[in-house]
C-alpha cells in the first residue's frame, strides 16, 4: 500500500507462513515504531510442519532471536483467520489494559490491503499503519522458495478483497481493471488452489 511506518501505540505480527513477517516486525521495534509486538496466530495447513507450535508462538522465538525482549512481545494464539487475527489481538490487549489508538499492522507484502481492510472493518476507532518487509516480488518469490504458491496466494488475497465486503469481513476497497483482468487471467491458468469455495472466512 506505499504507507511508511510510524510510531504506533502497538505492532500487530499477522501470523502466516513466512517468517518474515516477525522479522519486520523486530526491525520496526529496534526503530521505535511500537513499545509492544503483538504475534498472533495458530496453525494452518500450510504452517502446521514448519511451525508446529503454532505461527504466533515461532514468531516470538524469531523476534526474541532477533534481540527483541520478552517483555515487549505478546502471544495470541488462537487465530486461524484475519478476522480473528483482529479480534483476538484486540481482546488480548484491553485484557492487557494497553491503550490503543493505532496500530502498526504488519503483514506478508501481498497481504497489506487486506489486512487493513479487515482491520478498518473490525476495529473501525484505531487507525492502521499497515507495513511489511519492503521488497519485489521476485524477491519475495525467492525469498519463499515456491513461485507457484505465491501466485496461488495472490489470487486468493485478491478474491477476499473482491468477494468478502459482502460478507461484513472488511470494508470494500476499489480494484483497478487491469487487476481485474489479470486476477481472471491467472485464474484461467489454473492458479486456484486458494480460492474460497465456500462463504467461511479462511485465513
Amino acid at each position: 500500500m506505499g504507507r511508511t511506518p510510524r510510531p504506533c501505540s502497538v505492532a500487530i505480527g499477522l501470523g502466516s507462513h513466512d517468517l518474515g513477517v516477525a522479522d519486520t516486525a523486530a526491525e520496526l521495534y529496534e526503530r521505535g515504531m511500537a513499545p509492544l509486538i503483538v504475534f498472533t496466530g495458530a496453525t494452518s495447513p500450510t504452517t502446521r510442519e514448519r511451525m508446529p507450535r503454532g505461527e504466533a508462538v515461532h514468531y516470538r522465538e524469531r523476534a526474541l532471536e532477533l534481540g527483541v525482549p520478552s517483555s515487549a512481545v505478546l502471544v495470541e494464539p488462537r487465530a486461524r483467520n484475519t478476522g480473528e487475527n483482529i479480534r483476538f489481538s484486540r481482546e488480548l490487549l484491553e485484557e492487557a489494559g494497553v491503550g490503543v489508538s493505532s496500530v502498526l499492522l504488519i503483514s506478508k507484502p501481498y497481504e497489506e490491503r487486506r489486512a487493513y481492510a479487515t482491520a478498518r472493518k473490525l476495529w473501525p476507532g484505531v487507525e492502521i499503519v499497515s507495513a511489511s518487509s519492503p521488497m519485489t516480488l521476485n524477491e519475495y518469490v525467492d525469498s519463499i522458495g515456491d513461485a507457484r504458491t505465491v501466485i496461488d496466494m495472490l489470487v486468493g488475497a485478491l478474491q477476499r478483497l473482491l468477494v468478502y465486503p459482502e460478507q461484513g469481513f472488511l470494508i470494500s476497497q476499489s480494484v483497478p481493471a487491469d487487476v481485474i483482468e489479470a486476477y481472471e487471467r491467472l485464474c484461467q491458468a489454473g492458479f486456484t488452489s486458494r480460492l474460497l469455495t465456500t462463504d467461511a472466512p479462511s485465513s
